[in-house]
């Protein structure tokens, strides 16, 4: 008979936050509001964030707003139910329309998250018996979706086409492959080599699917991939995710992608301030350089000169080390999140500093000079 701390779910659940607690790894909840205006107050202190993505600065733009009130007004707030239960709004319609129309695709889908897109779509591509070949630095989601399909999963070293290849060269033929890379990598920034990638992935006869979570709105190079999926909550100021493809893969992900199938449709309010987002970042370019630009501005800063996107890692190496220079920018008015194992490998504890068109040149620059101070304290030369 078991002992009764051995069922006991609190006691057990102190021991692993314990745990957690000794190997620095254990995350807790700081309350924030994150107002309209582009501050953040915690702590009843007004901060700068440069931890968030709304690159663009559009879940505030008073368009988006007044699109997602409108909606909200005319059909509610929630959705109800799954869109296969309750029937389709027209609002999703539209917008898988527009997305599908951005991305130069026949057809798309919108799920409730980007995690929820690649936990339903890459089950859905394949399965037991075949081949996943993907970046080692992919997120977590495509991580997640990998090992829902039971296909065999081969990691290739971060932006290396050779290994990739080499990977889908061993692969049984008579299967099926599916290469997947992020376009942006979400914690470093840098860009996936998608030509090199796609040429690759036709020549092994291979699928490619890439999640442009961070580059919509900013990186404006063509993705040659077929299927390409994305999210709604970062340069769009919105929420959900979406996939595009080839119109007989989105009709079948209606049917076999469980994360779509038993997850209630995303709020009408949610639509409209997407659809709003997309037609402002269609009217504005500028906004995307903007926020490259800070980027750009605050890499030159602190001797990063290779910056392709709206997110610049600095790397501490350890994880208190990291922690420290957080709380540090956080006394001086900045908020820059630490990034710990395991979200990152061990040894590569970082802040994620994440520029939005909203950032002015001064508090840029006030920034990179906190920094560099930072840096110095931890004797890490730049």
């Amino acid at each position: 008979m078991p002992a009764k701390d051995f069922l006991d779910i609190d006691a057990i659940s102190a021991i692993r936050l314990k745990r957690l607690q000794d190997q620095g790894l254990r995350r807790t909840l700081s309350p924030t509001e994150r107002m309209a205006d582009g501050r953040v107050i915690r702590a009843g202190k007004p901060m700068i964030s440069f931890s968030d993505n709304d690159y663009l600065g559009l879940s505030a733009h008073p368009r988006v707003i007044a699109a997602s009130i409108e909606a909200t007004r005319l059909y509610g707030v929630g959705s109800g139910a799954a869109r296969l239960v309750t029937g389709d709004n027209p609002l999703n319609e539209r917008l898988e329309a527009r997305l599908a129309a951005l991305k130069g695709m026949p057809a798309a889908r919108v799920f409730g998250s980007g995690y929820l897109a690649n936990a339903g779509a890459i089950p859905a591509l394949v399965g037991a018996g075949d081949l996943i070949v993907m970046d080692e630095l992919c997120h977590a989601s495509m991580h997640a979706g990998a090992r829902l399909s039971g296909a065999r999963i081969q990691t290739y070293a971060h932006n290396n086409v050779a290994s990739a290849a080499e990977h889908l060269r061993q692969r049984d033929v008579t299967s099926h492959a599916l290469l997947l890379t992020e376009t942006v990598f979400s914690m470093d920034g840098d860009l996936a080599p998608l030509d090199e990638l796609a040429v690759v992935a036709q020549d092994t006869g291979a699928w490619m699917l890439t999640d442009d979570a961070h580059g919509l709105g900013i990186v404006t190079h063509k993705n040659p991939a077929p299927l390409q999926l994305g999210t709604l909550s970062k340069s769009a100021g919105a929420y959900g995710g979406y996939i595009a493809g080839p119109a007989n893969f989105i009709e079948l992900l209606t049917s076999r992608a469980r994360t779509f199938v038993y997850a209630t449709g995303l709020p009408p309010g949610v639509l409209a301030a997407a659809l709003a987002s997309l037609d402002v970042m269609e009217a504005e370019p500028a906004l995307g350089e903007k926020a490259l630009a800070n980027a750009r501005l605050f890499g030159s800063l602190i001797g990063e000169t290779n910056i392709e996107s709206a997110i610049v890692p600095v790397r501490y190496g350890d994880a208190d080390v990291a922690m420290k220079a957080s709380a540090s920018l956080a006394r001086q008015g900045f908020l820059v999140t630490a990034i710990r194992p395991p979200t990152v490998p061990a040894g590569t504890a970082r802040l994620r500093f994440t520029f939005s068109a909203r950032h002015s040149e001064g508090d840029v620059r006030r920034l990179a000079g906190l920094v560099l101070e930072t840096l110095a304290e931890a004797g890490i030369a730049k």
